[in-house]
C-alpha cells in the first residue's frame, strides 16, 4: 500500500446526534431527556447483540456529562473491572457487564445500592441480553431490571446504509449506494466493522488518489484479507 499523502481525518466522536435511530427512536429520546435533566430517571440498561450500537451510546452519554462538568466514569468492563472510581461519580457507565467476575459483581452492586440511597447519580449499563437471561449473581440481576430497560435494535439494510453515508460525510467522503450495497454483501455486517472499513477505505483512497468506487472497495478487501 503507498504512504499516505494527506492527512486523514479522525473518526467523528461517537454522539448522540450521530447514533442513527432506526427502531430505537424512543429511547434515543428517552436518554436525551434523562441526560438533559427533563427527567428523573437514575438507572438505565441497555441490550442487544454486538454491532447494534450499545458503546455507542454509553460513550455518547459519557461525553454530554463530561462536558456538563459532570464527574463521569466508563467502565469496559473485564474480569478485572473495580468500580472504586466510580463511587464519588454522578454519570457511571457500564459497558458489558456480562463480563464481569464475581467480586466486580458485588462492586457493582454495592455501586448501585448507593446510588439508589443517595438519590442523585445516573448509572447506564449495557449487555447481551435482557437482565433475566444474564449469568450473574442474581441480586445484581434484580438491579438491573429495577430501571428503565431498553433492547437495542439492529439497524436494517437501509439503515446502516444511511448509517455509512452519514459517517461518511463526516469525513468528506461521497458514498454512493453502490458502494454501501457492496459492503452489505461482501463485508462484515455488524455496524463497527462497517464503519471501520470506510475509514481504512477513506485512508486507502486518499493514498491511491482515486475516488471511492466499487472496484477500489474489492482491491481494499483483498489488500486485507
Amino acid at each position: 500500500m503507498k504512504q499516505l499523502v494527506l492527512d486523514i481525518a479522525p473518526s467523528p466522536l461517537p454522539t448522540l446526534s450521530n447514533f442513527v435511530p432506526g427502531c430505537n427512536a424512543e429511547l434515543l429520546q428517552t436518554l436525551d431527556n434523562i441526560l438533559a435533566g427533563l427527567e428523573q430517571e437514575h438507572f438505565v440498561y441497555l441490550w442487544g447483540g454486538t454491532g447494534c450500537g450499545k458503546s455507542h451510546l454509553l460513550q455518547a452519554a459519557a461525553g454530554i456529562c463530561m462536558r456538563n462538568k459532570m464527574s463521569t466514569a466508563y467502565f469496559a468492563c473485564d474480569a478485572n473491572t473495580s468500580f472504586i472510581a466510580g463511587n464519588e461519580a454522578d454519570c457511571v457507565m457500564v459497558d458489558d457487564v456480562d463480563r464481569l467476575n464475581a467480586k466486580a459483581q458485588i462492586g457493582l452492586f454495592n455501586l448501585y445500592n448507593r446510588i439508589r440511597e443517595e438519590g442523585h447519580a445516573f448509572l447506564l449499563v449495557s449487555g447481551p441480553a435482557a437482565p433475566a437471561r444474564l449469568k450473574l449473581r442474581e441480586d445484581l440481576v434484580t438491579r438491573l431490571g429495577w430501571g428503565l430497560v431498553y433492547q437495542v435494535h439492529e439497524l436494517t439494510d437501509e439503515e446502516k446504509a444511511e448509517a455509512m453515508k452519514s459517517h461518511s460525510a463526516s469525513r468528506g467522503l461521497d458514498l454512493s449506494q453502490e458502494v454501501c450495497d457492496y459492503l452489505l454483501r461482501h463485508g462484515r455486517r455488524d455496524l463497527p466493522s462497517l464503519m471501520a472499513t470506510l475509514d481504512a477505505l477513506d485512508s486507502y483512497s486518499l493514498a491511491n488518489r482515486r475516488k471511492v468506487t466499487v472496484p477500489l472497495v474489492r482491491e481494499l478487501l483483498q489488500v486485507e484479507s
